[in-house]
């Protein structure tokens, strides 16, 4: 790994050579032989060479068109497939089904990169991202302190945190320190009977001003009168002054039958 590239600003880039960091990243993936790993902007190879020695194939997306034409180079290995694409444009219906995602990324990546795996008709099995602490503690926030980004991760993953890497061991050093998000598909969907974009449509209007109680908020984004949405509320047993910060993803899930019983979505 030597004759390191300098990273590219531009491209969030932060290379990571920590050994305990990075055996810690692939350890979280429970990775056999008989996983195909799809790693996400591998850069210099740091976690790749670790990545290949694990899985039975290792297929590599680069954004980076001069790093992608060097893994090869760096990272000699005969399961490891190297694909120089955006991410968020790569058809991850080519990849076998229980694929895992393993991953250093670019911190402006992570929510749409949540969004694509989540809503993919071909989900990753298991997804570890490094990616910025303040986010991962987002994502796998409780009821109490959940946003419409938590909401979002665990209505289609169980959500858990792995180790903090501080800021300091990645090269050039972000601004603030990273922790592993780790993601899992249930064997099966949470809520089979939710119609997704009407359950998020509902979600956003709850979340579309922090400030706001629930009761404001939905008859905002529901475009529906106090009276109705206070009735909504109680007969799901949500008291009308909360903010939607407070709700479990279980009382959303019992908001939404409620709402659509009433077919405001």
């Amino acid at each position: 790994m030597n004759n390191m590239p300098v990273a590219k600003k531009s491209l969030g880039q932060h290379w990571l050579s920590d050994a305990t960091a990075l055996q810690a990243i692939c350890d979280a993936g429970e990775i056999t032989d008989q996983d195909t790993v799809l790693e996400i902007g591998p850069g210099t190879g740091t976690l790749t060479s670790l990545l290949v020695k694990r899985a039975g194939q290792v297929i590599a997306v680069e954004f980076d068109d001069a790093l992608a034409s060097q893994l090869p180079n760096r990272v000699d290995a005969s399961n490891l497939t190297v694909v120089q694409q955006d991410i968020l444009s790569f058809d991850l219906t080519t990849l076998p089904v229980g694929y895992k995602v393993i991953a250093n990324i670019p911190y402006y990546l992570t929510s749409n990169l949540i969004r694509v795996l989540s809503e993919s008709n071909n989900p990753a099995s298991t997804v570890v991202i490094l990616i910025q602490k303040e986010v991962a503690q987002r994502v796998a926030a409780r009821a109490g302190d959940m946003s419409l980004l938590s909401v979002s991760a665990q209505f289609y993953w169980d959500v858990s945190l792995g180790i903090e890497v501080p800021a300091a061991l990645f090269t050039p050093p972000p601004k603030v320190d990273s922790q592993v998000l780790v993601l899992k598909r249930p064997n099966a969907p949470k809520f089979p009977e939710v119609e997704e974009k009407a359950f998020f449509r509902l979600v956003k209007a709850g979340f579309a001003s922090r400030r706001k109680t629930l009761l404001n908020s939905l008859a905002g984004g529901l475009r529906t009168d106090k009276e109705q949405i206070q009735h909504i509320l109680e007969e799901a047993h949500i008291d009308p002054g909360l903010r939607a910060q407070v709700l479990s993803l279980d009382e959303w899930h019992v908001l939404y039958k409620s709402v659509t019983a009433q077919q405001l979505l």
